[in-house]
């Protein structure tokens, strides 16, 4: 049977359908709640959908991962919090804009390009990933498979961390994690202490959850201040008329192009390309200057680079085993315990899954599309949902899902003292991402390095390591060592991280001139986010004065 067909054949099952429902309602409410993010809800559906067939297990994870990338617009617009990290830069035009009484256009405006952003990065999966592929089946051999995953850690160890050091040893901390088990080579058991639960090794599943999950909890648990802020809900106008919708276009086109070039590089995510999607749009516009202060340029920028990292990294991720983010990392975890390793074979051994996969990622664009432009009151109520509830629910659903992985109680501790160790991790500002991708892809280095070593003696060396290999481990270096130098040439005060560096000077100066503005006058605004207290004090104040009189 042809593989398009086939792919699309196992696709039309009742059961598909509704792990897709359940994937979309799960990937807008974990938008829609600050704090809790994709890799996490990713993480977690992994623990209940390993005893799944790998499609239907897809299913829910593929469209957790795309709603979620619409749901976490809201709370950027209404409430000025990300809903996950890719919304980070919505809320650079998104909030001021619902100051202004034009929610519901910054929601639908997100929505639409957001649906954009993803359905191109689609096509360039459809476009790129089969020639990506058939190079690297023909032309990555240990040597180049080595060097590919160095370059990959490499890529995250110099984007995830102000501090270069402490990306570096989050980096080698995941190495070492994925030597812990049994060696493959020589059946020889490594740091396992005796213990049984430790000979198949670190349990992924349970480090996923515990850095991504529990970690979070635990950090929003000791950070935890009651506030009396609720979110906007005078939402306003909803849809855009023509001239607003050709405002957006130079924007969505300029952004949209960076986001797909960013989706390509190995573990940059969309809060990466948000940021320059929108610094990028701003200078190519006509009215830069209102960029900053709720225009929907700025909005249609962000959400378009930010979804369009999406094809990008399934890219990597299918066609070479290189996790785009940390969402495909989670993928290729679960991927790999239902027997299928994501790489240049994939495309060879199953055709049809792939194919599956980019339906599945489709329909779950136009799906969540059409969820976003409803005018879903309750989309802001979910807002005021008591984090108690909301935490008490993650706990839960983290240690089921994780006792299901193995049916152990020793794989729930392991999450548990992950989570620990999250908690120390974001404590120490040391990124959790290398951490993952070295636990991760630490014994496909070691195996391909092993086998590399064991031919060296008996060839030339540069018959054995191609220039690919070594170009690929010179741009590794690179990765380090450019933002190194470029750090040590700053003051110490002004040195940041890709995310925070992306923008000028003049922009930053920009952006903050801009809300103190909005924050200075909030009575000139139609829809302003008020506190419960504050408007007591208003009464009162009102009260006395009519005393007075």
């Amino acid at each position: 049977m042809n593989p398009f067909i086939e792919g699309i054949d196992s696709l039309l099952d009742v059961s598909i359908l509704l792990n897709m429902g359940v994937g979309l309602v799960l990937g807008f409410m974990v938008g829609a709640f600050p704090g809790i993010t994709a890799t996490m809800a990713v993480a977690l559906a992994a623990g209940f959908t390993l005893t799944l067939e790998p499609v239907q297990g897809l299913a829910v994870m593929l469209t957790i991962y795309a709603a979620a990338n619409f749901g976490d617009r809201v709370p950027s617009i209404l409430i000025n919090t990300p809903g996950t990290p890719a919304s980070i830069a919505t809320t650079l035009d998104g909030y001021p804009m619902a100051k202004q009484g034009r929610a519901g256009l910054a929601l639908t405006i997100s929505a639409i390009v957001s649906a954009i952003g993803i359905l191109a990065s689609l096509v360039l999966f459809s476009v790129a990933a089969v020639p990506i592929a058939s190079f690297a089946r023909d032309y990555f051999k240990s040597p180049e498979l080595f060097a590919l995953v160095v370059f990959g850690i490499a890529i995250m160890i110099g984007i995830s961390s102000k501090s270069m050091l402490k990306g570096i040893l989050a980096g080698l901390f995941g190495l070492m994690l994925g030597t812990v088990g049994t060696y493959a080579a020589t059946a020889d058991q490594r740091f396992t202490f005796g213990s049984l639960e430790l000979v198949e090794g670190v349990n992924f599943i349970a480090v996923i959850i515990g850095l991504f999950g529990i970690a979070e909890l635990f950090d929003q648990l000791l950070t935890h201040r009651s506030t009396k802020v609720r979110p906007i809900s005078s939402l306003g106008r909803w849809w855009p008329n023509w001239g607003e919708m050709k405002q957006t276009g130079r924007a969505t086109a300029v952004s949209g192009a960076v986001g797909l070039g960013v989706g390509l590089i190995p573990a940059a995510g969309g809060d990466i390309a948000g940021l320059i999607g929108w610094e990028q749009a701003r200078r190519v516009s006509k009215h830069p200057e209102r960029f900053g202060k709720g225009t929907i340029e700025g909005v249609a920028a962000s959400d378009t680079a930010s979804s369009a990292t999406l094809g990008g990294s399934l890219t990597t991720t299918m066609a070479l085993g290189i996790p785009g983010d940390s969402v495909m990392a989670v993928m290729i975890g679960s991927m790999i315990i239902w027997g299928i390793t994501p790489g240049p074979t994939l495309f060879t051994e199953r055709p049809d899954l792939v194919v599956s996969i980019a339906v599945i990622m489709l329909v779950a664009t136009l799906l969540s599309l059409g969820l976003s432009l409803v005018r879903m009151k309750g989309m802001v109520k979910l807002l005021d949902v008591p984090q108690p509830y909301l935490w008490s629910g993650i706990l839960m659903f983290c240690i089921i899902g994780t006792y299901a992985t193995s049916n152990s109680l020793s794989t729930v501790i392991t999450m548990l003292v992950f989570g620990v160790i999250g908690v120390l991790l974001k404590r120490m500002q040391v990124p959790a991402g290398p951490v993952v991708l070295g636990l991760l892809l630490g014994p496909l280095a070691e195996e391909n390095l092993a086998r590399t070593l064991a031919i060296l003696p008996t060839r030339p060396f540069f018959e054995v390591v191609s220039p690919i290999a070594i170009i690929l481990l010179v741009l590794a270096v690179l990765s380090i060592a450019m933002p190194a130098i470029r750090a040590a040439r700053r003051p110490r005060a002004e040195r940041a991280s890709l995310e925070d560096s992306v923008l000028d000077t003049e922009s930053v100066a920009q952006i903050q001139h801009a809300r103190e503005e909005l924050a200075a006058d909030p009575d000139l605004l139609t829809s302003t986010v008020r506190s419960v207290d504050a408007e007591k004090t208003r009464r009162n104040r009102r009260n006395e004065k009519e005393n007075e009189k």
